[in-house]
């Protein structure tokens, strides 16, 4: 790592900790009134966000960029309204409760537990500007100060929404714009310094590929610097010997509308008594996206994640399997543990398999699509969050991005 990038990070995050109180202490009305005003002017500053990521999608695909990534990188018309929309709601939903009594102690003392920002909190992602916007809003509704590295890119698309959009509507509502600070630096390294100042930015989200995404969790680890990191992802879908066929067959289109998202169908797994009854569904279902079946022999594992092969990211795994116990046996120990469904018009296999399955999302009937902050909780997420311990797990969104702390006081007179 070259002293000029570990230098560049420092500097935003100094920048983002003197900005912090200004946040913290804002009140609620100045937090909801900034992403109104971020709204407001992604809108009117429409043409020049999307020029900026045209730019970024030409040098894109002149390097070689596979389809599903510049589909994560490009911002339509229609996504760049949907990303306002989500400030708006955002805007709307409620803050948390910032103190919450608990018990009365010996003597008559109160407990009360107070919700406090993190302080600074760091996010690294690649090829996705928005994300820039969702990960800005969300530590602003938190009152937290941030720090975004984002990759080479989508770094002009990010700049051009930090410079029109993010910054004035803070300084409009009376917050200091510095608050959102953007790492300028385009290098790879910069991901790395961002995890190693535990003094500076004690909690970084790690959103990418499962490789990348775990090596600089360990990293960070090392530095003392807490993570929540989305590393893997990959929906699992089983077909139960009792499913409906227009059941199944809508699933697999749905769950397929987007190849690039880690929440898009990646393991298909069919009871092997119905193999041969669904196989034509599944099939001209794939055909329909232009989605290819991996069948055995296989040259991968089973839960391989295609989203992340720019070669062959049109491709889903399909595996017979011998019932609900095998199919989750698969999903537990063979998949990254985001999110798995099943297909079936028995409400006794359906029980069996949400109360065998482990991971983060289960789904009856439904798309492993709509495991999404913005789809089942109604406002944007930081990221999935797949750890098994107590914390926040699934959707991360503002109301999670807190610490705790206990204050003891006298009884109120």
């Amino acid at each position: 790592m070259t002293n000029e990038v570990a230098k560049a990070v420092e500097e935003c995050a100094r920048a983002a900790k003197s900005a912090a109180p200004s946040l913290s202490g804002a009140p609620d009305t100045a937090i909801d009134a900034a992403l109104e005003s971020m709204a407001d002017r992604l809108l009117a500053h429409r043409d020049a966000v999307l020029a900026a990521n045209a730019e970024d999608i030409a040098k894109a695909e002149a390097g070689g960029m596979s389809a599903g990534l510049l589909d994560r990188l490009t911002i339509t018309e229609s996504r760049l309204t949907d990303m306002a929309d989500q400030l708006r709601l955002l805007a709307g939903a409620p803050h948390p409760q910032r103190t919450v009594e608990l018990s009365t102690l010996d003597g008559g003392l109160r407990l009360v537990e107070r919700r406090r920002p993190v302080g600074v909190i760091g996010a690294n992602y690649e090829a996705r500007p928005n994300v820039t916007v969702d990960v800005a809003s969300q530590l602003v509704k938190s009152r937290n100060a941030g720090v975004l590295r984002t990759g080479s890119a989508a770094l002009k698309s990010a700049q051009r929404l930090l410079e029109v959009v993010i910054r004035p509507a803070l300084t409009d509502s009376g917050i200091d714009a510095n608050v959102v600070q953007l790492v300028p630096r385009p290098e790879r390294e910069a991901a790395g310094a961002l995890v190693r100042l535990p003094d500076l930015v004690p909690l970084v989200i790690l959103r990418g590929s499962g490789e990348s995404t775990r090596a600089l969790a360990l990293e960070a680890a090392q530095h003392g610097v807490r993570t929540l990191a989305h590393a893997d992802g990959g929906g699992v879908l089983y077909v139960d010997e009792k499913a409906d066929r227009d059941t199944v067959r809508s699933l697999v289109v749905n769950s397929l509308d987007r190849l690039g998202v880690c929440n898009r169908l990646n393991l298909l797994l069919i009871h092997d008594a119905v193999y041969e009854e669904f196989w034509p569904v599944v099939s001209e279902a794939l055909a329909e996206r232009g989605v290819s079946p991996s069948l055995p022999p296989y040259d991968h594992p089973i839960g391989y994640e295609w989203a992340l092969d720019s070669e062959r990211e049109a491709t889903v795994t399909v595996a017979r399997v011998d019932g609900v116990a095998e199919a989750v046996r698969i999903a537990n120990e063979e998949t990254s543990g985001l999110a798995a469904g099943i297909a079936t018009e028995d409400a006794r296999a359906a029980e069996e398999f949400f109360d065998g399955y482990q991971g983060t999302g289960v789904f009856w009937n439904a798309p492993t699509r709509l495991l999404d902050g913005f789809k089942l909780l109604g406002v944007p997420e930081t990221g999935i969050n797949l750890d098994k311990v107590p914390g926040p797990r699934g959707p991360v969104t503002y109301p999670d991005l807190y610490v705790r702390q206990y204050a003891v006081l006298p009884v109120e007179r």
